[in-house]
């Protein structure tokens, strides 16, 4: 049986990625069909740390998951 409580967190984790792995490639479309503007490259950077942070919490929530149903 499955830690509720664990689970539930491995859950809140992936929501979180969810709407940061859409965000994260409409950022970097944007930076890149604005080359000309002075703030392309810190726009392309946040866009980057949208999606490498969206990719972080897939793992987290993952493991999280994982975890609490295998009892680990």
């Amino acid at each position: 049986m499955a830690n509720k409580k664990v689970l539930n967190r491995g859950i809140r984790y992936l929501a979180m990625a969810l709407p940061m792995l859409f965000l994260g490639p409409v950022i970097i479309h944007s930076s890149f069909k604005n080359q000309s503007n002075p703030l392309f490259y810190p726009v392309l950077g946040f866009g980057i740390l949208v999606c490498l942070t969206a990719m972080w919490f897939m793992f987290l929530g993952l493991k999280t998951v994982t975890n609490s149903i295998f009892d680990k």
